[in-house]
């Protein structure tokens, strides 16, 4: 019998292609997280916390949390969050989007007739042979189009695949992607959708087969133009939800409560809902409810004919708009905890006798400071009722709560 290994370890070549996306999702946040981790007040001495979340590059979010005097330095060091202050505007005076577009040299004709469509139909677009003169430097012209986009869109060729050079600008595109910068817009020109890579299967990928007549519904997009009919007045039992303090819609959350109100264990797949049970128990219809799972993607997960299920970072998230605790609160207290008493146990049952906590409180606090590496932690395929089976202190402990003290 053949065994396969991969990085010295066991694997399935059926779940390759997953562990592949799960190693760059994790290899992305880590960077992510060096790089705006070490950022620290000078007055306070505060460091950002950073949360990661989605199951894939192609739902992946970045959350950072801190002061808002913190917050304010890390988008002054690092861009992460500013508003485009400048630029062309739409005739009602809204920003107007701005594209940039990444092609490969042989793809040229084909991306001239996207540039001038996409130009035509106020999208401002960065396109190599406007954007680039006799002298100019081709890495700093390519880096202050990518700065400045709202959209990367990228022309996926048999051709452009094989380029380094479009390559490089695809990671860029997605790391802007990552950190909820721009939207990323793979457009598929003569290559069918089974040959794109395979981090971009995940991914919508328009097909454009004539740039001159096809090209429509990518502007919509680019707009906003939405194909469905606007979202209509919500049941009597969603209005009564708590829409503005949760920083949701009504229907996330809705949805958001059913999981809250009916988990046991506040883990990962506790509970598990079809869409109809949910349609149910919050009185939205089908697609309102489809769309409150899309746009809480990274906090629930639905799969095609699956049932739907929460991530225990939706408990940190929302715990603390229908329960007697926030969780944020208590990770602070957790890790107070930690630091200051040498004996202080490291399994969670322990920690629950000395808090008085059952694991619908202690698990929240937990995957609070495990969703944002501040400590070390151990996990079991059957832990029982607990997030983890070990969690312990480190220095990213240390920094959490002086930043917060």
């Amino acid at each position: 019998m053949i065994k396969l290994e991969f990085n010295g370890k066991p694997f399935n070549p059926r779940n390759f292609e997953d562990a592949i996306m799960k190693a760059a999702m994790d290899a992305a946040a880590e960077q992510l997280r060096g790089r705006i981790g070490s950022i620290r007040h000078p007055e306070t001495g505060e460091f950002p916390t950073i949360v990661v979340s989605g199951t894939s590059l192609s739902d992946m979010k970045l959350r950072i949390e801190g002061s808002p005097d913190l917050l304010a330095l890390v988008k002054q060091k690092t861009g992460l969050g500013a508003e485009d202050a400048g630029g062309d505007a739409n005739t009602d005076g809204s920003p107007a989007p701005k594209v940039f577009l990444s092609y490969a040299w042989e793809d040229r004709v084909a991306a001239e007739k996207i540039a001038n469509a996409l130009q035509a139909n106020g999208i401002d677009t960065w396109w190599a042979e406007w954007c680039m003169s006799a002298g100019d430097s081709l890495r700093q012209k390519i880096d202050a189009g990518l700065s400045d986009c709202t959209h990367f869109v990228v022309l996926l060729t048999p051709v452009s695949l094989t380029k380094p050079w479009v390559n490089q600008e695809m990671d860029a595109g997605l790391m802007l992607k990552l950190q909820q910068q721009v939207k990323f817009i793979p457009l598929r020109h003569r290559l069918p959708a089974e040959q794109l890579p395979p981090l971009l299967r995940g991914t919508l990928s328009p097909s454009v087969e004539d740039p001159g007549y096809d090209i429509g519904q990518l502007i919509n997009d680019i707009h906003g133009v939405l194909k469905k009919p606007l979202l209509g007045k919500a049941p009597v039992s969603v209005q009564e939800v708590e829409r503005a303090s949760t920083g949701y819609s009504a229907a996330a959350t809705a949805v958001a409560k059913v999981f809250v109100e009916s988990t046991k264990h506040a883990r990962k797949f506790d509970p598990m809902c079809s869409i109809e049970e949910l349609v149910t128990q919050t009185g939205l219809s089908e697609e309102d409810v489809a769309d409150a799972i899309h746009e809480m993607s990274g906090l629930v997960v639905a799969s095609p004919r699956k049932p739907v299920y929460p991530e225990d970072e939706l408990f940190v998230t929302f715990d603390r708009f229908w329960m007697a605790w926030d969780p944020a609160d208590d990770a602070l207290k957790l890790a107070s905890d930690m630091l200051n008493d040498a004996a202080f146990p490291t399994e969670p049952a322990e920690i629950g006798k000395r808090f008085a906590w059952e694991a619908r409180r202690l698990n929240p606090a937990m995957a609070y400071l495990v969703n944002r590496k501040l400590v070390r932690f151990l996990k079991a395929m059957n832990g029982g009722p607990w997030l983890v089976v070990v969690i312990q202190k480190t220095d990213d402990t240390r920094r959490f709560v002086k930043s917060r003290s």
